[in-house]
């Protein structure tokens, strides 16, 4: 049985601000940067984790954080659009805890006003997850986002639309999931 592990990007100051950052591309901080080098350092360490390749969001936030780690435990890096975080049109930028956003994301096939569903965005991480588990030779780390850490858990397990919509990680949390036959 092959596993997959995910974690989301380190801390951005959208992040510290309690802002949606979805596409658009946000730095990390210096405590982002840092969080990623002891991740890296964590996984270099661990004898139990063995990762053959790192996939990344192109966003600027997870790319980063992505090469932290494979340069420290040199384990090649690549990115894939795929596992890009969620475009939250109208909400970009504003209050990732204001009443109007928790609402909107219990609507799976709303864009947001020019963004993306939630349902075309989890086509598209089902996509890479379904590739994943046909190689069972490969053990994956994905570094993305929290909406899209939000579509992995799904894969693996059944989830209410509560569930769905408040599900979130921490910046640099690491989870391993199993795939199954």
């Amino acid at each position: 049985m092959s596993k997959l592990y995910f974690t989301r990007h380190g801390q951005t100051i959208w992040n510290v601000e309690g802002k949606v950052c979805g596409a658009t591309d946000i730095e990390l901080t210096e405590l982002g940067h840092e969080q990623a080098k002891e991740l890296g350092e964590h996984i270099k360490a661990d004898k139990d984790i063995k990762i053959d390749e790192i996939v990344a969001s192109p966003l600027v936030r997870a790319k980063n954080t992505a090469e932290h780690i494979s340069g420290i435990t040199g384990i090649p890096m690549h990115t894939d659009m795929r596992v890009i975080e969620q475009n939250f049109g109208k909400y970009e930028g504003g209050g990732r805890r204001s009443e109007e956003f928790t609402a909107a994301k219990n609507h799976f096939v709303d864009n947001f006003d020019g963004g993306e569903s939630m349902l075309k965005v989890a086509a598209r991480v089902y996509n890479i997850l379904d590739e994943m588990k046909k190689d069972e030779d490969k053990t994956y780390l994905i570094v993305a986002h929290n909406g899209i850490a939000r579509i992995v858990n799904s894969y693996f397990y059944d989830m209410t639309n509560e569930e769905f919509a408040s599900y979130g990680i921490k910046n640099c949390e690491l989870l391993c999931y199993e795939f199954k036959d």
